[in-house]
């Protein structure tokens, strides 16, 4: 709420219950319709995506997305399991897809640990934490890639693509 201008008041009484009121800016302007991402057309993946996501949810939702969409994906629950997944994988590995905040290692310290052994990995970063969050709080760089979460399978197959197409 602070995030966007605006705040929340709690009233409560034990018996009772409890009064949220939330209270967000005035939008000023016209609201310009928001069209929905392209899909590439029958554009698949065949490159190796390294999925590190906390959230089993997620983890599944993400991972049977890409594979969908021809990518090959190495599953792991946490940063520690990332890096024996890489290391027990023999060949590249095109794309580190992770989450940027999980217990023990985040995502920028597990990029850090393998780009020594996958130079050429590109870093496509997600979270439930805003960018502007993020990288408000020295997490991430702003040039880093970033997907919000929630998102669509659309939007997540277009953002890996658009990654993986990157100079």
């Amino acid at each position: 709420m602070k995030q966007s201008g605006g705040y929340i008041w709690v009233y409560s009484e034990v018996g009772r219950g409890a009064t949220f009121k939330i209270h967000l800016p005035r939008v000023e302007g016209k609201l310009e319709p928001v069209e929905p991402p392209r899909r590439a057309a029958g554009r698949r993946g065949t490159e190796t995506v390294l999925l590190v996501e906390d959230e089993a949810a997620v983890r599944s939702l993400v991972c049977g997305v890409l594979e969908g969409g021809g990518y090959k994906v190495l599953v792991a629950r946490n940063g520690e399991d990332a890096l024996v997944v890489s290391e027990q994988h023999k060949g590249p590995i095109h794309l580190l897809l992770t989450d940027v905040v999980m217990p023990e290692m985040g995502g920028p310290e597990l990029a850090d640990r393998l780009r020594p052994y996958h130079r050429e990995m590109k870093v496509l970063y997600m979270s439930g934490y805003t960018d502007d969050a993020i990288v408000h709080h020295g997490v991430l760089a702003s040039s880093a890639a970033f997907l919000q979460k929630p998102f669509t399978p659309a939007v997540l197959a277009q953002k890996v693509r658009e990654v993986l197409d990157s100079a």
